[in-house]
C-alpha cells in the first residue's frame, strides 16, 4: 500500500516554478537529435550545482548521465531514470513567451518536459538520500526520434558502470488529459519497422500499353495484396498494421514509366508476428510483380522494438499514482501503435514506461504530438515528478 506523501508534495510545490522555467528554456532553444550540444550542457550544469556525481558527457555524443548514491546503509540497487531531450524539424505555430528561437526546429512531442521533470526529479532525490540505499542513474538521452539514441547509449555502456537493475521513463501524452496516467504490464508500444518495394516494369507510351510492364498497375495490385498479410496471416487476437504511406511513380499523363516505388510502415507487437509481416511483404510483392512480368527489389529496415514493460514494475507504477493522482485516473490504457526506443532499455532491465496526461481542453491544449502547435498544460509534470520518486523510492526499499 502507498502511502500519501504531503511533504513530498510540499516539496515538489516549491520546485515546480524552477522545472517549469527549466522547461520553458528548453523549449526557447531545441536541438535535434545528436545535435543537442546546448541542451547537454545546461543539463550538466544543472546537475553539478545540485551536487550529483560521476556525470558522464558525450555518451552517444550528447547523452548525460550522473549518479546519486543513497546515506541509507545497506546495499539497494541501481536503478536508471530516463529522458530524451531532442526536438523535431517542425516550424512551431504557437505565439507563446517561450515559442521556439530556432525556426523550422521545436520541440513538438514533450522531450523538453521530460528532461525538465528528470531535472526536477534529481532534485527531490538529493534531497531524500538518506530515505535509501543503492543508486540512481539519471540518463538524459539524445535523439529517440528515429536516431535510436538509446541504443547507442546501451552500446556505449550506460547500464553498467554501475550495473543498472531497473529503468524507468515516462512520457507526457496529449491524448490524455492532466491528471490522468497508463501503465501497461507486457507489450505497451508497437515495434516500427519501413520497407520500400522498388517495382522495375517496362516503360513507353501511355497510348501503347500492350508494348509496356506497367509498374503502377504492378503497384497496385500490390498494394491491396498487402493488406491481407494482417486480415488472413495474423492471429485475430494479434494486433498488427502494414500501411502503404508513399507511391511514387511517373512524371507525365500520357508515359508508363520503368518504375514505381512503394514505402510503407509496419507496426507489431510480439517478435514472431514482427518477423512474418517483414518477410511476408517481400515475398507477396516479389509474387504479385511475376505473375505481372516485373521484378522489385525489397528492402526492410527494422526500427525500434516493442515497447514491453515489466508486469510487476507497471502494476507498481499503477499502485504509486493511484495515490498520487487518485485511482479513477490511473490505467493501463491501450495497446498504442507509436514507437518508442526506451524499447531498448526494456529488452535489457526489467522496468515500465508510462503515459503522463498533458492536455488541457479548457486551455486550448489538445493539439497532438508532433503538430506544430502542440503544447502541453505544465502543470502536468509535477504527478510526473512524484509518482517517478515515488516509484525509484519503492524499488530501492524493496517493497
Amino acid at each position: 500500500m502507498v502511502v500519501a506523501n504531503p511533504t513530498l508534495r510540499g516539496e515538489i510545490d516549491e520546485i515546480m516554478p524552477g522545472v517549469i522555467a527549466d522547461r520553458r528554456h528548453l523549449h526557447e532553444n531545441p536541438e535535434l537529435g545528436f545535435q543537442e550540444f546546448k541542451t547537454a550542457k545546461f543539463v550538466a550544469e544543472r546537475l553539478e550545482a545540485m551536487g550529483v556525481e560521476d556525470i558522464r558527457t558525450g555518451i552517444a555524443i550528447t547523452g548525460v548521465t550522473g549518479l546519486i548514491h543513497g546515506a541509507k546503509p545497506g546495499t539497494g540497487p541501481v536503478v536508471l531514470v530516463r529522458a530524451d531531450m531532442d526536438a523535431l524539424p517542425i516550424l512551431e505555430e504557437n505565439d507563446v513567451e517561450y515559442r521556439s528561437k530556432t525556426d523550422g526546429t521545436m520541440h513538438a512531442c514533450g522531450h523538453d518536459a521530460h528532461t525538465s521533470m528528470l531535472l526536477g526529479i534529481a532534485r527531490i532525490l538529493m534531497n531524500r538520500r538518506n530515505e535509501f540505499s543503492g543508486t540512481v542513474k539519471l540518463l538524459f538521452q539524445p535523439a529517440e526520434e528515429g536516431g535510436g539514441g538509446a541504443r547507442v547509449m546501451i552500446d556505449e555502456g550506460a547500464l553498467e558502470d554501475p550495473h543498472v537493475d531497473y529503468v524507468f521513463g515516462q512520457h507526457v501524452a496529449q491524448q490524455s488529459p492532466i491528471g490522468m496516467l497508463e501503465c501497461r504490464g507486457g507489450p505497451a508500444m508497437a515495434a516500427a519497422d519501413r520497407f520500400s518495394i522498388v517495382i522495375q516494369g517496362k516503360g513507353g507510351h501511355g497510348a501503347q500499353p500492350h508494348l509496356c510492364i506497367d509498374p503502377i498497375s504492378v503497384g497496385a495490385q500490390i498494394v491491396t495484396a498487402l493488406q491481407t498479410i494482417v486480415g488472413r496471416e495474423i492471429d485475430p487476437v494479434d494486433k498488427a498494421v502494414v500501411t502503404v504511406g508513399a507511391f511514387n511513380a511517373g512524371e507525365a499523363s500520357n508515359v508508363i514509366p520503368d518504375t514505381a516505388e512503394l514505402r510503407g510502415t509496419l507496426r507489431s507487437f510480439s517478435p514472431e508476428v514482427r518477423e512474418h509481416i517483414g518477410r511476408r511483404v517481400g515475398e507477396i510483392a516479389a509474387g504479385v510483380a511475376q505473375s505481372m512480368g516485373a521484378t522489385v527489389a525489397y528492402e526492410y529496415n527494422p526500427g525500434y522494438p516493442s515497447t514491453v514493460n515489466d508486469p510487476g514494475m507497471a502494476t507498481l507504477v499503477r499502485e504509486i499514482a493511484s495515490d498520487v493522482l487518485g485511482e479513477e485516473n490511473v490505467s493501463e490504457g491501450p495497446l498504442h501503435m507509436g514507437a518508442e526506443d526506451f524499447s531498448y532499455f526494456l529488452e535489457q532491465r526489467p522496468g515500465a514506461f508510462y503515459f503522463l496526461g498533458s492536455a488541457n481542453e479548457a486551455r486550448g491544449l489538445t493539439w497532438g504530438h508532433h503538430h506544430p502547435r502542440f503544447d502541453i498544460d505544465e502543470a502536468s509534470m509535477a504527478g510526473g515528478i512524484e509518482v517517478m520518486v515515488q516509484t525509484v523510492l519503492r524499488v530501492m526499499d524493496g517493497s
